[in-house]
């Protein structure tokens, strides 16, 4: 992978061109929509009607502001905040064709197919095996257990660093190693969607890149959409960006590139450039 400097971007950033423009130059089917999504929290409006549909095995970023309600959308698309009791949701989120807040559609069974990796690592107390395979048994998976551990470290590009020790527990690995665990975790029972709530923001800069690197790597086969307050990490990892704005307010979305060389909207440039959040 090589790596080019744009020196018309409104920031100063590394970009990996390699991946993200052959990736950009396919064709893309929409893997989530959402049409005329609005959150409340109580009273509040925490996402004000947003329309968006965001493209499969792509890496969308969601920048903008802390409050500006990206996590609370990205929560939105596998029902996490339905264990919020004071959220409301109105309007569709799309994935596979359906309204994923329809009555007949199982919570359960939707994070298995849209998993979720989160801010801070949170490995279970168990063993390296058992971490990864928790989805699987919660699931019922009746196949060889043992391979999907190894596919799923193999896929976190973990399991060079833990093959020799999988009987040891999750908690005694390194945070970025744990962060990879979390990832091999979430991509066990072989979901379509991957949701990343600012993976790297605990990790140090080393651990930092080899989430990145990973990321891109996850693209060729899953829908990776990522929250992160780091302009210059969206820049380089993304496909898409989407700056969310004070209120909910979906500001403007599209080509990473675009976003950040030439946006439309002010606000975005000054958001991009410092100039407020």
């Amino acid at each position: 992978m090589s790596n080019t400097t744009s020196d018309d971007s409104l920031i100063t950033t590394e970009v990996q061109a390699d991946s993200n423009d052959d990736r950009a130059a396919s064709a893309a089917e929409t893997a989530v929509a959402a049409r005329d999504l609005n959150v409340y929290y109580g009273d509040e409006r925490a996402i004000d009607d947003v329309t968006m549909e965001i493209p499969e095995k792509r890496v969308t970023a969601l920048i903008g502001p802390s409050g500006c309600g990206k996590s609370t959308f990205l929560r939105c698309i596998n029902r996490m905040n339905d264990m919020i009791e004071i959220c409301r949701v109105d309007g569709d989120v799309e994935f596979g064709g359906k309204n994923v807040y329809d009555t007949d559609v199982d919570p359960v069974a939707l994070r298995r197919k849209i998993g979720m990796v989160f801010q801070k690592p949170n490995p279970f107390p168990k063993s390296i095996r058992d971490n990864v395979a928790y989805g699987l048994k919660i699931q019922g998976f009746d196949g060889d257990v043992d391979k999907r551990v190894e596919e799923s470290l193999k896929g976190a590009a973990l399991w060079d660093e833990v093959k020799d020790q999988l009987d040891s527990s999750g908690l005694e690995l390194s945070g970025g190693q744990q962060q990879r665990l979390c990832i091999a975790r979430a991509i066990a029972p072989d979901p379509e969607v991957i949701l990343m709530d600012e993976p790297t923001s605990a990790l140090d800069p080393v651990a930092a890149s080899k989430i990145e690197d990973l990321i891109d790597d996850l693209a060729e086969q899953y829908t990776v959409i990522i929250v992160t307050h780091n302009m210059q990490q969206a820049a380089r990892i993304s496909d898409r960006t989407a700056v969310f704005l004070t209120g909910g307010e979906l500001v403007e979305y599209d080509d990473t590139a675009k976003i950040f060389e030439d946006p439309e909207e002010q606000r975005v440039e000054d958001y991009i450039t410092g100039k407020f959040g």
